[in-house]
């Protein structure tokens, strides 16, 4: 059937329109998203911090939040109030905990949460994850002369550990996978860990081997405790924030590799972790490396 020249006229001039609404739509897609809206409504962003994961995210003596991830936020912060042309961008800090740190970042309480989470798979349901800023494994915090080494050793003994963490269920498993005779006692954080293994509640604090050195570092006297243990686990950090936000992601990992390339990132690790006597472990700078991406 042959249409008439006025009704193929008017047919592809509906097609155009269509066709300049869809690009319309792809384009504004494109150039959206949910944590950038939000924090642009707001005209804040929302920073999820730690009270005790030293030396990444806690409070200082002026009870402000301090640390080597609260630093790469700000930087995250000022890439935010570049990216939004708002140089007027407030910063409002949140404490957050193992327990509620992943439902305040899903459901956007939180616009980044900057601390010592774990990038894991099952998490990544949930949230997603910068490029890695620190890795880690599992070990144990115990008093010097306790006579504990390794897991095995804690037959028979209480061990500490922090609810709702990889640690947690890592240590759980090799018990139990071990038939040891190991008594836990939950604590809802890392200073609740400590405080129990220093009041003799438990034989032992398990978590991330560095926020036990940060741990040690703040005992009255340090030398009573020791970090022992083989590595446990393979623990990438990421600072985490909702799930989609494609433009933000970009955004987060664009500056970690700025700060890769420029020598600030390690500048920043040499301030926190050095007082700790924790050197860039090969894991660490390969890590950089690959976050390193050009612009």
């Amino acid at each position: 059937m042959k249409l008439a020249p006025s009704l193929m006229r008017t047919l592809a001039a509906g097609a155009t329109v269509l066709l300049l609404a869809a690009a319309g739509n792809v384009a504004r897609a494109q150039s959206t998203d949910a944590v950038l809206d939000r924090i642009k409504s707001k005209g804040t962003m929302t920073l999820g911090y730690r009270e005790a994961s030293i030396p990444f995210s806690y409070l200082g003596e002026d009870r402000k939040p301090m640390g080597y991830a609260i630093d790469l936020c700000m930087k995250v912060v000022e890439a935010v109030r570049q990216r939004l042309q708002m140089p007027g961008l407030k910063t409002e800090y949140l404490a957050v905990n193992p327990q509620n740190r992943i439902a305040l970042v899903a459901n956007g309480t939180v616009d980044l949460e900057c601390g010592s989470t774990v990038n894991t798979l099952g998490r990544q349901a949930q949230v997603d994850f910068s490029a890695p800023h620190f890795i880690s494994t599992t070990r144990l915090l115990v008093k010097r002369g306790s006579g504990i080494k390794e897991v095995e050793d804690l037959q028979g003994k209480v061990v500490a550990l922090p609810i709702n963490t990889t640690p947690e269920r890592l240590i759980k498993g090799i018990i139990e996978a071990g038939k040891l005779n190991v008594r836990v006692v939950p604590v809802r954080d890392n200073a609740e860990g400590f405080l129990a293994l220093s009041t003799g509640r438990a034989d032992a604090f398990s978590t991330d081997d560095i926020l036990l050195f940060g741990l040690r570092k703040t005992a009255p006297d340090p030398d009573d405790y020791e970090v022992v243990g083989r590595a446990l686990s393979f623990d990438p950090y990421g600072l985490m924030m909702q799930k989609n936000s494609t433009v933000f992601l970009s955004l987060v990992n664009a500056t970690i590799a700025r700060g890769v390339r420029s020598g600030e990132l390690r500048k920043s690790y040499d301030q926190w972790f050095g007082p700790l006597q924790v050197p860039l472990s090969p894991d660490l700078a390969a890590a950089f490396k690959l976050a390193a991406l050009p612009d």
